[in-house]
């Protein structure tokens, strides 16, 4: 029996929803491996086609599906737990520390001598971020709490990137400074995927169990408690999920952002308003959007040159203020 109250029932059936985002995700995933700079196609006959496809195309697929859907999977779970629409996965800081760590290991030059040093030390400023959280948030905070302490940590983080450009001396670090910022699925390889990959899986199974209590937080957090929702435990193991899954993509990535946002407000009514079902399928949906942004950029690559993430934020960012006035004139008297 569904926890939720009738109104909120949706007229797509769960396999059916699943079922055609499952399919999505598969054919945005086999254009990403077909298109390229070297043209359309599984890249050409012999050795240079086996490279294209291996170490370049292969990799940018892979970690475009697997950030997609973690953006996805932790901007559901978090707008799930905190019952706010307008919540997204960068709102606890993760995503700022590891950003800062990527940016540290550039700015200390760490990224010249180490060729692992750039998602090492993203994953590094991640999990430094998640335990300033938990710190900071306590063992008995609400979600108020939880939302105080990921923005002083987002700001702590912001502010130093800030200072590490301002002191930098180096024009070309600089840049790569600044690009790293704005987000990147170009010139990965299949080792930064081994090395993210299994802290996104990780993240994502975890926040896959939360499914249940997120359907019972929907009827109030004492309807929750009598059902034996332990709201406690239920928070952390958001946390931690959001902080393996946006951290470590994050690290190998650079910031993407507002797929959080976007993705699980879009498809909420789809899913009936329903978080338990609304987290796999913005996990899908986010993994083919992201896909899709990805090929949108290659295909305009000789026209003009963008970063995924300036094109997420371009597509986001109105999405973002629509939806504030809309949820402003909900909420009028």
């Amino acid at each position: 029996m569904s926890l939720l109250p009738a109104r909120a029932r949706t007229d797509i059936a769960p396999p059916v929803l699943l079922g055609v985002l499952a399919a999505a995700v598969a054919a945005a995933f086999l254009l990403s491996l077909a298109v390229g700079p070297s043209g359309f196609g599984f890249g050409p006959g012999g050795e240079a086609g086996a490279l294209i496809f291996w170490e370049i195309r292969l990799p940018r697929a892979i970690l475009g599906a697997l950030v997609g859907a973690s953006l996805g999977l932790a901007g559901a779970a978090l707008q799930g737990y905190l019952r706010n629409p307008l919540a997204e996965p960068g709102l606890i800081g993760v995503s700022g520390g590891a950003a800062l760590g990527a940016v540290l290991a550039i700015h200390l030059g760490l990224a010249q001598l180490v060729a692992l040093a750039l998602p090492i030390g993203g994953l590094i400023g991640a999990g430094v971020a998640m335990l300033a959280v938990v710190a900071l948030a306590g063992a008995s905070g609400g979600p108020v709490t939880l939302i105080l302490a990921g923005l002083a940590v987002s700001g702590t983080a912001t502010a130093l990137i800030s200072l590490a450009l301002n002191l930098s001396q180096n024009p070309f670090a600089t840049v790569e400074m600044v690009f790293w910022t704005m987000g990147s699925l170009a010139d990965r390889s299949l080792t930064q995927v081994w090395l993210a990959a299994p802290l996104m899986l990780a993240g994502m199974g975890a926040l896959l169990l939360v499914g249940r209590a997120l359907d019972a937080l929907t009827l109030g957090e004492d309807a929750a408690r009598s059902l034996g929702v332990d709201l406690v435990g239920t928070r952390w193991i958001i946390v931690a999920g959001i902080a393996l899954c946006v951290g470590a993509g994050t690290a190998v990535t650079g910031v993407i952002g507002f797929v959080g946002l976007l993705v699980p407000h879009v498809l909420r009514p789809f899913a009936g308003h329903r978080p338990g079902l609304l987290l796999p399928a913005s996990a899908l949906a986010a993994a083919a959007f992201l896909l899709i942004a990805d090929v949108g950029l290659r295909l305009a690559q000789p026209w003009v040159e963008l970063r995924i993430g300036v094109l997420t934020a371009l597509i986001g960012a109105p999405f973002f203020v629509w939806l504030v006035l809309k949820t402003r004139a909900e909420l009028a008297p």
